[in-house]
């Protein structure tokens, strides 16, 4: 009798297969992932030999700039503060007139690492050395400042007016017009002390047709100081100028010529009121 056939030994035997192949195929993944990381490594180890130093030493050069840029800016901040303080320190040394104190402290503000100080505290220096007496070194200070097209403008300009003014007596008039003439114009903010100088420049050259006209501006400025204002009206009066200030009404309008006509009108009626009253007493 024939045996039927063994499907155990069957199912066993494509088992073994199936697990064969699943371990080949595994094996064959492994040597994959291998050979790929082995490439990889050496594509890496190409790179670095090649661009890749380079690359490294880029990296290494920016961050050491970036730290840097942070330090010199903290740096230059703690600065700001430090000059900002012995600014207010100078300060307070010229009000209580201490001022050689204050001189030791503006000197080293004065320098080129003070940058937005040292302006102000050369023009303070200059200050100090008229107040004691020391015109050529005040001189020479305001000269430095008004020459420096670094500084600002406006601090450039009140140099400028410092510097004639301490300079006035010994310099040429027309010396004098040829500085300040720039800034004697009606707008500037230097205008009143400009100007006040350049019209006695104008005197002194014996042009007084020139020096009225600008007196009478002046008079009637009304950024000036009252002290200028007053001056220049005693002078444009003396010189013939009429300085007054014209009376305008809401709309811009001249109203002298209103007030003389009301005053016109006024005088014959008190002169009939008059009249008539010496009429009664006389009736009397």
């Amino acid at each position: 009798m024939a045996l039927p056939p063994d499907t155990n030994s069957a199912s066993t035997g494509s088992d073994k297969n199936d697990k064969a192949a699943a371990q080949k195929a595994a094996q064959q993944d492994v040597f994959v992932r291998e050979v790929d990381d082995a490439l990889r490594q050496d594509q890496m180890e190409s790179f670095l030999k090649g661009k890749g130093l380079a690359l490294a030493v880029l990296i290494v050069l920016v961050l050491a700039g970036f730290g840097g840029w942070l330090y010199w800016n903290h740096h230059q901040k703690t600065l700001r503060e430090e000059h900002a303080e012995a600014y207010i320190q100078a300060l307070d040394s010229v009000q209580s007139g201490n001022l050689d104190d204050a001189k030791a402290k503006l000197q080293a503000l004065s320098g080129e690492d003070a940058k937005g100080n040292a302006v102000p505290a050369k023009l303070m220096l200059a200050a100090i050395a008229q107040e004691q007496d020391d015109v050529a070194g005040a001189a020479r200070i305001y000269e430095g400042v008004a020459a420096d097209e670094a500084a600002p403008k406006p601090l450039r300009d009140l140099a400028t007016v410092r510097l004639v003014a301490a300079r006035f007596d010994e310099m040429k008039p027309q010396d004098v017009v040829d500085r300040l003439k720039p800034l004697a114009a009606p707008g500037n903010a230097w205008f009143g002390v400009a100007a006040e100088m350049v019209g006695m420049a104008y005197l002194k050259m014996d042009k007084p047709g020139q020096a009225g006209p600008l007196f009478a501006e002046i008079a009637k400025d009304k950024n000036a100081s009252e002290g200028q204002r007053s001056r220049a009206r005693q002078l444009a009066a003396v010189l013939g100028v009429d300085a007054v200030p014209d009376v305008v009404d809401a709309r811009g309008e001249a109203i002298e010529d209103a007030e003389t006509t009301s005053e016109s009108e006024a005088a014959p009626k008190g002169a009939k009121a008059q009249a008539a009253d010496s009429g009664d007493t006389a009736a009397e």
